[in-house]
Formats: C-alpha cells, structure tokens, sequence
C-alpha cells in the first residue's frame, strides 16, 4: 500500500513530463556537477535520430565523476573517479513501466508480474530479470542481445534468481542495463540546466530537464519514485580516470550489484548520484519494491573494467559454467580449473567448491604455461616454455589460491610440461621434460630426456633421469606406457613383464601423421586423446575430410584409434588434456574460433561425444581440471546388517550454498548449518541474532563448563531466528541449556519477509534446505553423513577458514564509532507499531518455549555508538528513544512471567563503557569489543542456575 501512496504523490511524471515520446540529445564535455554544458552543432534533420527511439534520450559522451572524496560517505562509494564516455549512448526517459514490460514480457513469453497500474514502474523484479527483459526486447526489435547465458533458474514466483553463465558483451548493439558511470552522466545532467535540441529543428533551447519531478522534458526520478539497477558490479573506486569504465571484472565475494537513485521515501528534490546500494547487500537476486530500472542502449566501444586493486583490464575471463553444471558433468562439485590467460600470461584458475565460481588470476612476472594441479588439489605446477618449441623453460610449484604465495622453482637447467603423478608407494612426484620442441627429427627428440622429482611439505627433492625422449603427455598409472606429441605421436611401451625404465621399445603411432596435444588417461585404460591435422589416418578413421583440430582423437593402448569427437560447429579444438577422477576420464579443452582466437574452455564428455563450455575469454590457453578422487561407497551394509543405511541425495543433502545469489547471506548460513551438524552432540550454548551477535560474541571465550557455538547470521529476524531455533537447534542440540540471543530494538520491525531471512521464501533455492524440510528436519532420523556431505558441499574458502576455527564468530577490526548515522525514519513506530507487537510476541513464544525445555534464555541488548544519546534516535535503524526506554522496560518485565529469562542491557542507553576501541562501527563491535562483551555474558550465564553439565 505505501509504495502506492508513494507513486500517487508523483503522476505528473508519466502524465507530463514522460509523456513526450520525441527523443531529446544531451552532449557534455565537462565533468563537474555544475550547469555548465557544451555546445553541440545540431544536426541534419535527416538523421537526426530524435524520431528514431521513442522514449529514450541521445547522449554523445563526455567526462563524469563517479565517486567522491567526502569521509562521510562508504568506503565503497570512494574517492571521486573521472570516467570519459567517448561513444554515444541512448538511455530510456523513465524508469520501465508495468505497461512497457508487461508488452514485451507477453509477446517473449516472459513471466508477467502483477503491477499497481501500467503507467507505474515495474518494481520488485531482480538483475536477471532486467537481463532476460532487455534481451527479449533486443530480440524483438531485431537488433544484437548484451547478455549471454546458459541455464536460467526461477524462484516459486516466476522471478529469475540466477542465469548460470551470465556474460556481458559490451561490444553488441542491443537493450541493456546503463553502466554506473552512464546512469551518473545521465543524473548529474539532469539535475542541471541543459540546452536540448528543439522538436521543431528550430536549434536548441536551454531548460530544466526532469530531475525529480520537474515538469519539462528530459530524464525523469532519477532521484525518486524507484531505485534503478544499473549493469555493473560493485567494486571500489580510484583516484584516477578510465576511459569507458564498465565496473568491476566481478562482484566480490558476496556477488554484489549496484542500486542507484532514490525512491518514494527518500526526501523529495535530492539526488546523491554517488550511492550506490541499499540498506541490505544487493545481489543480482535481490528484489524489492522499491526497486525498478531503466535501460540503455548501444555498444561500449573498448570497454575497461577495474578490479579493487586499481588495474584497469580490457580483457576479462567469463565462467560460463557454474557449480551446479560442475556437478552434472563430473559426479562432484570439489572441482578446479587452471589456465594460462594468454592476455596476461598469468595462471588463472575457478575453484567449484569454493565459490563463488569467479576467475582468480594469479598475478605474476614469470610467463606460465602448461599448469597442471596437484593430486590434493592445493598446488599448480607450471614451465615457462611450452610446447613445440624448443628452448630452455624453468619448472614452478605455488599454492592454487587467490593469495599468490611465491613460486618455489626447481633448481635445474630446463624443465618443461610438468605432470603430477602418484607413484606406487605412495609418494608424490612431477614428471617433466628437458625440452618439449619439436619431435619429428629422431636424433634431437633422443637428445632431450624424462625426469621425475619428488613434491612434498612444499619442496622439491632430487630430480631423477627416466629415460631418454621428451615424453610429456604422461606416464600411465602401471609405469608401462609414454606418450608424447609436438609432430609425431611418439610412444615407448614396456615389453612384458618390465617397466618404461627397465626394458621398454620407442615407436612411432598414427602411421607418422602430424599430431599434436598428446595426453595419457591416467584412469589404468591407457587411453591416448591427441590432435590432428587432416591426417591420413583420421580421414580414413572418420570416414570423410575435416578441417585441423576440428576432430579430437583417442587411441586404445596400443595406439589404435578408437573414438573420434567432434568439435563444436565454428570452432576447432587446441591444448587437450584428460581430466579423470580415478574413475571416470574425460577431456577438457580450449576452442578456437574461425580467427584462430582460444576463446573459450570447454568439458568434453567423451561418453556422450558432447561439449559443455566453461569459460570464456580473449585468449585462454592449456587447460587442466582437477576433480576430487571418487570414493566408492557399496550400496548397502553388510547382508548381516538388520537395516540399510539411509543413502542421502548427493545432490541435495548439505547443499546450502549455491551461486544463485537468492539471499544475500546463503554463504553465512551454509556454515552456520555446518557449525550445527558439527556440533550439535557437543554444545550446550548457542548464540542467535544479527550481525551485531555475529560480530560481536566469540564461542571461544566462554569458559568451561559452557561450550557455545555463533549461528548468529546478518540482517536476522526474530521470526527467522525463531524458525532456527524450532526446527533445527532444538530438535538437534540435545544437550541445549542456554541460548543467547541479541535483541536489536531499533530493527525490531523488521518482519523477516524479505531475502535475507532464508527461511522465508529464498530457501527454495538451496536444494540442502528444501531437502530438509522434505524429510522434517530430519527431528525423527539424522543421518549420520549429513555432517559429512555439508562439509564437502559447495562454499567459499574465505568464509571456511573465517568460520570453522571460531565455531561461526567472525571477528572484525576496529574502526571506531564513527558519526551517528541514522538510516530510518525514528518514529517507525508510529507506523510499524503492529509488526514491532508481533516480533515482540514471536520473542515471548520463543522464550515460552525454551521455558518448557528448561533452557534459559539471555537477551543482550549490544552496545551501539553511545553518541546516540545526544540524537532522538535509539541506534541505527531509528527508534524513538522515549520509545525504546518502554520497549526495554517491557522485555525487563518478561523474566517476571518467565523465569528462564533475563534481559541484558549492555548499551544503557549510550551510557556503556565500550569505547572507540571496541567497535567496528555505529552499530557493530569490533574482535575488541567482543572480547569485552562475551566474558560478560559468560559470567552472567554462571550465576544461573543452570546444569551445564561436564
């Protein structure tokens, strides 16, 4: 209903200023929010195109400043930027409106989604949707689509939560989301005089173009009516200047996406051009009803992205697969792709398991080829030199990981195109060659030789001669089959009963034809896959001519071909590797375009003959897939078993995270479900709440007998602790006596129905959640492996590591108070009255029900910035603070009805004595700030009279 009023205030902006369907030209050259503009000499009324887009203004380019250097804005919206547009661009009037979309929607058989009005925006769609929307009218008007992807996921209302694959081509002419620094150019120009070129042709005519809410042609709430997505990712800024910045190469961590503008409650006539989020973290999922969008149109010629470490890149690697897909293809998701990104000569891998599933590109000086990772998963090897040519190339080992550790060389004069290999005693060894050029003339590939050195702790041991040959497409797993290919496919086969160092012969396969990009299956079938280049036996073999690398080849154990996969239709196939399990083999492999550019990694499926593309780029080269050794599990137990084991769904059971981006916190809860499993036969305190519990009370400070466990998680209810509470932590936490809970007064409003409360409606989209709630929670049977399987379910390896040792604390650094900022209106409960009555009573049936189960319960109201008491406001989010004094009074009170619990205060209304050095900021505490808090409420747990037990 609000967001109805809101739009009621404004319908002169359709009905004016929105209603003129002729386009209107804005050019600048300066990028100072000022009203100076620069005069553009008007067109030729023949290709004038102001009759040629209805609804949408022309812009011709120009300076602007995203960001800015004032300390009281976030980090993230920080320094000021110079962005130059060289190009010109067309971007829609208004915000999309319910009639624009519902139009396009029904002839693209789009979703259509229930709107107050068609004049009115269309609100409360996610990124994806604008995605699927702008391609379906690109598609309609004939014209390029932005945005390509594969599988497309939809929520129980028909909203888009993912698009796996998702990429933007900024070079293609079609509808899309305006980049940051275009809606920017567009906002700060019109909130300023601007000259527009007259309808009549008569020249052009200085006047107010529609800001928020001015009644005169232009662009129209910018600063109201509704937040508008825009294209990019989040990142930070720099004190510098791009040229035709498109954002961000990826959206961090979290994913997160940028919201700008105002919407009907913001304060009328005010624009910040430089925020650039909402209240919650926005992911490309996220919707609300405040939120809609307007689109662009025409290419970003030359497009540069900035990663938060300041380097601008023209070129960025786009994962086309996500875990899911992963997990289709290969059985596991604990899968990790390494490459040589040829643009920068940089390794770059995707870890699977730990997602999100984003490029990591390992900086470096040295010029890597050929990676190959480790058995364990931890480590990529790689040379310097590469196949075919012949030269000297050094051999590296690092961790696979975003931090970069240094690369520990081996100390030899040439060693290229290493290979991990497991030897029969266990021990871990790479294989290389001393060089890997050509190989046609015998006496030079003799000359050249095979070597294995050992890996272990981080070292290297000493490199021991094979034998003579450069054979690097592998050793098989019996040690009685080499192989090689830069030329000839050459391999040395032990005679019977010997070994590839004892007595083995040198032949010559492929009847001497030229190959190349040999590679040894090393799943005990001593398959062969190679490249070709039209030879004679690959011709006669297929049974009619290709083009080269057109066909990827195998040959059986005795180089006799016996499986033939063609490449996808346009492209051709390079850098072939096997990518096994110990079980089942497959290949990975780039592919090149009709120009000879490896654009794209894709998974060949050498059972079905299919290829499903990974990633894609400029120039990815020598790909190497590492999957989790398959582990086989016998169907059943032993026939003297009474009982079958319970077979948990592999693909359901622990999945909590995915790459969807539904709720904005799904990584925080994955953990927090591993952090129950794990120790819900040992804890008997748990701790529930917001961020501010989160952050702000360490399990590990608790002095025995009270072992505690953080499930707190960010932006929680009191409806979704309570839905936690009941259906997963009581059921299962057998030994529960105490429960801590951080009641947050100035967000006591705040009724859980939105993304970031899981258990309202964006658990559908996790497969582990739904999966539970199928089998209740497992209250009747927990299967034994569930423990097991969340462990090993998809994550991200930061929060893994920031999570597990500190049983769900994550710990934060000082910051300081900071000002009182305040983000709501204080007298919310004039009109939230209701719904703070209802959180209200959600906390006494959740304490009425710890009451039955003889658990206590602790409220612990945490301290907020104490210069609060010198504002009307309680905290962060408002409050009255007449208002929170009742309310606190009024919690007091409760331990008179139920004894099992106690109200503690620790914010005294500002007058606390948590100082800057205990806090993170206005409304968190910092590791500090913890440190002090949680002994506290230890000590107030002791004098309880509670039986923790031993």
């Amino acid at each position: 209903m609000k967001i109805r009023k809101a739009y009621l205030l404004f319908p002169f902006l359709f009905a004016a200023a929105c209603s003129n369907s002729e386009m209107q030209i804005i050019s600048e050259e300066s990028s100072q929010q000022s009203s100076d503009s620069t005069e553009v000499e008007p067109q030729d009324s023949t290709t004038n195109p102001l009759k040629e887009i209805d609804g949408m203004i022309r812009l011709s380019g120009g300076k602007v400043t995203v960001g800015s250097n004032d300390k009281s804005f976030k980090t993230n919206e920080r320094p000021a930027m110079k962005v130059v547009l060289d190009y010109e661009f067309f971007m829609d009037i208004h915000e999309v409106t319910c009639g624009d979309y519902d139009k396009i929607a029904k002839e693209a058989d789009l979703k259509r989604f229930p709107c107050k009005g068609d004049s009115l925006p269309i609100t409360d769609v996610t990124y994806f949707d604008v995605v699927l929307f702008a391609n379906a009218k690109s598609s309609q008007e004939k014209r390029d689509t932005v945005y390509t992807y594969g599988k497309a996921t939809f929520d129980t209302e028909g909203h888009c939560s993912n698009l796996e694959g998702l990429t933007f081509h900024p070079e293609a002419e079609g509808y899309r989301l305006p980049t940051e620094a275009e809606w920017v150019f567009a906002a700060t120009r019109a909130w300023n005089t601007e000259k527009s070129w007259n309808s009549d042709n008569s020249g052009y005519t200085a006047r107010e173009v529609c800001g928020a809410g001015t009644d005169s042609a232009g662009f129209c709430d910018m600063a109201g009516n509704v937040m508008e997505w825009v294209n990019d990712w989040l990142g930070l800024f720099r004190d510098t200047t791009i040229t035709n910045y498109a954002g961000a190469p990826d959206g961090g961590e979290k994913g997160e996406r940028i919201l700008k503008g105002g919407n009907y409650a913001s304060a009328p006539n005010e624009l910040n051009p430089y925020s650039r989020g909402d209240v919650y973290t926005v992911t490309s999922a996220t919707r609300a009803e405040y939120v809609g969008f307007r689109l662009a149109l025409g290419s970003i010629p030359d497009a540069l992205w900035m990663g938060n470490d300041g380097k601008s890149q023209a070129s960025i690697v786009s994962p086309l697969a996500g875990s899911e897909t992963i997990k289709n293809l290969t059985g596991t998701y604990n899968v990790k792709l390494a490459f040589r990104n040829d643009v920068s000569g940089n390794i770059a891998y995707i870890d699977y398991l730990n997602g999100p599933q984003a490029v990591i590109e390992i900086e470096d000086t040295l010029d890597a080829f050929h990676p190959d990772i480790s058995p364990d998963g931890n480590y990529v090897a790689f040379c310097t030199g590469m196949e075919g040519i012949s030269k000297n190339s050094k051999l590296y080992v690092r961790k696979l990981d975003k931090e970069a550790s240094d690369a520990i060389q081996l100390n030899v004069e040439s060693a290229a195109i290493p290979r991990w290999r497991v030897l029969e005693n266990g021990d871990t060894v790479i294989v290389y060659v001393t060089n890997a050029g050509n190989n046609k003339d015998e006496t030079t590939f003799l000359s050249a030789s095979t070597w294995q050195v050992p890996f272990t702790n981080g070292k290297f041991g000493t490199p021991q001669k094979l034998f003579d040959g450069a054979f690097h497409g592998g050793i098989s797993e019996d040690n009685t089959l080499a192989v090689t290919g830069a030329k000839l496919l050459r391999a040395r086969v032990a005679k019977s009963g010997s070994t590839l160092t004892q007595n083995a012969t040198n032949t010559i396969w492929y009847d001497s034809a030229q190959a190349c990009n040999a590679s040894l299956a090393q799943d005990g079938s001593k398959r062969t896959a190679f490249l070709d280049f039209v030879g004679k036996p690959g011709v006669k073999f297929v049974g009619s001519s290709y083009n080269t690398h057109e066909r990827l080849f195998i040959a059986d154990s005795a180089g006799k071909l016996i499986q033939s996969i063609k490449s996808p239709a346009g492209y051709a196939f390079d850098h072939t590797e096997w990518a096994t399990d110990g079980v089942n083999s497959n290949i990975v492999a780039t592919l090149t375009n009709a120009n000879g550019a490896h654009t794209k990694i894709a998974f060949v499926n050498t059972k079905e003959s299919s290829t499903t593309e990974l990633v894609e780029g400029d120039e990815l080269w020598h790909p190497a897939l590492w999957m989790e050794k398959k582990e086989i599990e016998p169907d059943t137990l032993p026939v003297d078993t009474a009982e079958t084991e319970f077979q948990l769904d592999p693909d359901s059971a622990g999945i909590y995270y995915n790459a969807s981006g539904a709720c904005p916190y799904a990584i925080e809860f994955r953990y927090k479900m591993e952090i129950l499993w794990q120790y819900k036969d040992t804890a008997n305190t748990v701790i529930l709440g917001s961020s501010r519990a989160y952050h702000g009370i360490n399990p590990l400070l608790f002095d025995e007998p009270v072992f505690a466990i953080n499930l707190a998680t960010p932006a929680a209810s009191i409806s979704g602790s309570s839905f936690f509470f009941k259906n997963y932590i009581l059921p299962h936490v057998k030994n529960l006596k105490t429960v801590v809970i951080a009641l947050d007064l100035d967000r006591a409003y705040n009724d859980g129905k939105n993304p970031n409360n899981i258990f309202y409606r964006t658990y559908a989209s996790y497969p582990g959640f739904v999966y539970d709630k199928n089998h209740n929670y497992w209250v009747d049977n927990y299967p034994p492996k569930l423990f097991e399987k969340t462990y090993k379910a998809p994550g991200k390896d930061s929060e893994a590591k920031a999570l597990r040792p500190t049983r769900g604390f994550k710990p934060m650094p000082t910051n300081g108070w900071g000002a009182p900022n305040v983000a709501e209106d204080s007298c919310w409960m004039d009109t939230k009255a209701e719904q703070f009555q209802a959180n209200f009573e959600q906390l006494e049936d959740l304490i009425a029900t710890c009451k039955k189960s003889d658990i206590a319960i602790v409220g612990v109201i945490i301290p907020v910035n104490p210069k609060y008491k010198n504002t009307g406001a309680f905290g962060y989010r408002g409050l009255r603070r007449s208002d929170a004094l009742q309310v606190i009074e009024d919690l007091s009170n409760l331990s008179q009805t139920y004894p099992n619990f106690v109200l503690m205060d620790e914010n005294k209304m500002g007058d606390h004595d948590y100082t800057d050095e205990d806090a993170l900021d206005n409304a968190h505490l910092s590791k500090a700030g913890a440190a002090k808090l949680t002994p506290r409420i230890d000590s107030l747990i002791k004098t309880l009279n509670i039986d923790l037990g031993q």
